[in-house]
């Protein structure tokens, strides 16, 4: 799949739901309401909808959410999925996780076929964290994180950087994670859909942090990808990776190779635009792939060269509408 700015796209992230056990306070606000359980594709055909991408070229596949793990049964399509990686149709299978459910799923997910994982937390503090994600519980986190690496999961720990929230934090979350041998990735807050709170108040600029970061570190600029938006610099001091996800300060746009689906089946080929195309419709027309290859194939054609993020501190709307946990982190 090449789009008409020449980018080959090779990576599928997908939400399997838009439900979350947490309420983060940058993601949704906390008297959500979710997707009736008859709009959300089934486990098998969201299956069929990853397979169909794998046949037309995409390599990394990473289920998303809401919170993937919280999905019914969601290990029985994992499983299923991971006879693309056992074929070598499939580089890596993946997911993006809040961490709560890891201590149940670790073991299971590495017998899938799954290497590594990325586990969004923003703070190590007990009380700030549940500020943050409302309903979370750190302890049965950080009870995850250690089955995951007992399991022989490698961990990326992703922390969005809040301004006047945990900014203070993020030397300790850097010397935390690099002890532990985990990366980490700090990323902008984005403004995807309506929340309680006032975005303006939460951005920080990554140009800011890593200027402060610098004033402790020494930062060198590697060229180590995962396949994802991150720019990686190697701490001297510590000897780990640190990752800047950027989407308001200097995008990632020149270098995308991804698309997402939604737990729906809308595609969205940028994160930062509204335009989408409905795979429910066909996967569901036929029992072959003809009208979704073809759906898809158009879609790609639609890829647009770029987002249109900006904090709106005028009206301080979202620059999207839809939540990011429907769209798939």
């Amino acid at each position: 799949m090449i789009d008409t700015f020449g980018r080959a796209v090779t990576y599928l992230r997908v939400s399997v739901t838009d439900r979350c056990d947490f309420r983060c306070v940058y993601c949704m606000a906390e008297d959500m309401t979710f997707l009736p359980k008859r709009e959300v594709l089934t486990l098998e055909e969201l299956d069929r909808l990853c397979s169909a991408f794998i046949a037309k070229g995409v390599r990394k596949l990473r289920l998303t959410g809401g919170e993937p793990l919280v999905r019914r049964n969601i290990m029985s399509m994992i499983r299923g999925l991971s006879r693309h990686l056992e074929s070598g149709a499939l580089e890596e299978l993946t997911l993006t996780t809040n961490g709560s459910q890891l201590h149940r799923f670790s073991g299971e997910l590495y017998d899938c076929g799954v290497r590594r994982i990325n586990v969004s937390l923003d703070t190590l503090e007990k009380d700030r964290f549940r500020a943050i994600t409302r309903w979370g519980d750190l302890g049965k986190v950080m009870d995850g994180i250690r089955a995951a690496t007992d399991a022989g999961l490698k961990v990326k720990i992703n922390m969005v950087a809040l301004k006047g929230v945990n900014e203070h934090e993020i030397l300790p979350m850097t010397r935390w994670c690099h002890e532990h041998g985990y990366d980490l990735t700090l990323i902008e807050t984005m403004p995807l859909g309506e929340i309680d709170g006032d975005r303006t108040d939460q951005y920080l600029p990554l140009s800011l942090v890593r200027a402060r970061i610098a004033e402790e570190f020494t930062l060198t600029d590697i060229p180590y990808k995962t396949g994802g938006p991150a720019r990686y610099v190697e701490v001297e001091e510590t000897g780990g990776r640190l990752g800047f996800i950027t989407p308001m300060t200097h995008n990632f746009c020149e270098s995308c190779n991804r698309v997402r689906i939604t737990c729906t089946g809308m595609l969205y080929m940028c994160l930062g635009q509204d335009d989408s195309a409905d795979l429910r419709a066909p996967l569901r027309a036929s029992e072959g792939d003809e009208l979704l290859f073809a759906a898809i194939d158009e879609a790609i054609g639609r890829k647009p060269k770029g987002h249109d993020f900006i904090i709106d501190r005028r009206t301080k709307r979202p620059a999207v509408s839809r939540h990011m946990s429907v769209t798939g982190g």
